[in-house]
């Protein structure tokens, strides 16, 4: 069989005539096919390029005409443009074309309005499709290849039809990028519409309707070994990267946008930077996650009442997420624990009645939870993705709604004058979530010991926004 491939401009008049002539042969000849592809003329020329480089061929007309070698495989055979094609057919199969000038000019024009139309009507289907638009930053971070398969999903967004997936890495190059994109394509999954990657800030949150930060490469490559001097120029650097992208935010975003800001670095700082430069943006819609927090605090305790880490429920974070935090088990829960008091699968009973050893929650206790995230990381020799993965998402469920409204989370969020700590702050409290809107749990009990450790914290976050502030000062000094 043979099987030719005609490709040309849709107002070339020479690719009308060789569009006939194939026509005709395919009528006379039974093994004879033809397969047409039409090219807008303003994208023939980066086309043409692009197929004559990917076969090694020379060709610089319209039509381009090639023989695939069905029968061998192999890449095609280059025949040329109109004159080899007819060259061709006379030789090969003794027919010829006779087609007079109007009615090549007649057929060009019918073929340029052809594509016109099924232009018009792929724009017209594509937009009947409304996509969520979902932002990350830092792509490339491990955690990204744990969070895809699972964020594109019915189960955290359960009522939308398609997804957006755009792909943030300003650290990182394309080709790193580019694998990621083909890697979550290769998923096959139901939801994705389309994957973009970015390395630059030029469509950066176009249209978000979720913004997912994850750490960037905030790590100082000084070899100055002050401590102080380096941790100040990774603020200055945060400072300067959260700016840019608030203000990107605050300009290109919806305005319903979710914003989550995950990672080991700054977290609290990066969410408070953010929603400072995102000023026609609600507080409400930032949130800092300190749900990883939580998890290995209930793994570290599940291990010592000798249950299932999912048998714990309702731990608090306060605080600094990535600093000086404090684990409350004031509102936490243990079902399955095999002691003396037993009952049915949704009975549980107060973790604080049963561990008894309040030295060891406030002491060690704490240091574990602080060393829990290392630990696994010195054991897997990578961070721990896939339980930051699982924070975001836990969070991203309960804001589209799939939470218990007893189910107790602790978030980052913008203090306004919370728990006696001062304005302007993002501070990790216990927030509880009900019809996709999150609010702030204060149905607890903040004691002498919890509000020293909060001052500690809001301390702690005043001074790393002060360093970012002063950095801001010093450069808008240098511009004027």
């Amino acid at each position: 069989m043979a099987k030719f491939v005609l490709a040309g401009k849709t107002d070339c008049p020479l690719y009308a005539k060789a569009e006939l002539l194939a026509d005709c042969l395919q009528r006379c000849l039974p093994n004879f096919r033809i397969h047409k592809i039409s090219v807008h003329p303003d994208e023939w020329r980066e086309w043409l390029e692009a197929t004559c480089k990917g076969n090694g061929w020379k060709h610089e007309q319209s039509p381009l005409v090639w023989r695939e070698l069905v029968a061998q495989g192999g890449k095609g055979m280059l025949i040329g443009g109109f004159n080899e094609f007819l060259e061709h057919c006379q030789d090969y199969y003794s027919i010829t074309s006779d087609m007079p000038t109007e009615i090549m000019l007649s057929v060009a024009a019918e073929n340029l309005e052809t594509k016109l139309n099924l232009i018009v009507e792929e724009q017209h289907r594509v937009g009947l499709i409304k996509p969520l638009h979902i932002w990350i930053s830092g792509a490339l971070s491990p955690v990204c290849y744990f969070l895809i398969p699972n964020l594109l999903s019915a189960v955290v967004f359960p009522h939308v039809s398609a997804i957006s997936l755009h792909l943030l890495d300003l650290e990182g190059n394309k080709e790193g990028l580019q694998r990621l994109r083909m890697n979550t394509e290769d998923l096959a999954l139901s939801l994705l519409h389309q994957v973009t990657i970015h390395t630059d800030l030029e469509q950066a949150f176009q249209e978000a309707d979720v913004i997912l930060l994850l750490d960037e490469g905030w790590s100082d490559d000084s070899d100055s070994g002050n401590k102080n001097e380096e941790e100040k120029k990774r603020i200055n650097r945060i400072s300067d990267r959260c700016k840019e992208y608030g203000q990107l935010i605050d300009m290109r975003a919806n305005k319903e946008v979710k914003v989550i800001v995950s990672g080991d670095s700054f977290v609290n700082l990066r969410c408070s930077l953010l929603l400072d430069n995102a000023c026609s943006i609600n507080s409400h819609q930032f949130v800092a996650v300190a749900t990883q927090l939580e998890n290995e605090a209930r793994a570290i305790i599940a291990k010592k009442l000798k249950v299932k880490s999912s048998d714990i429920t309702n731990v608090i974070v306060w605080g600094n997420i990535s600093g000086s935090f404090y684990i409350d088990l004031q509102r936490a829960k243990v079902f399955n624990y095999d002691g003396a008091i037993k009952g049915p699968a949704f009975f549980s009973q107060p973790v604080q009645k049963i561990l008894y050893e309040s030295k060891w929650l406030e002491t060690d206790f704490q240091d574990l939870v602080c060393c829990q995230r290392a630990a696994v990381a010195s054991k897997t020799c990578r961070a721990a993705a896939m339980s930051a993965a699982n924070g975001i998402l836990a969070v991203l469920k309960a804001w589209n709604g799939i939470c218990g409204s007893n189910e107790v989370f602790s978030m980052g969020v913008l203090c306004s004058g919370y728990f006696n700590v001062p304005d302007g702050i993002v501070l990790s409290v216990p927030v509880t979530f009900r019809d996709g809107k999150w609010s702030v749990l204060f149905d607890v009990t903040v004691g002498h010991k919890l509000k020293e450790r909060l001052q500690l914290s809001a301390t702690e976050l005043t001074q790393e926004k002060e360093l970012g502030s002063e950095n801001c000062r010093m450069q808008n000094k240098d511009v004027s």
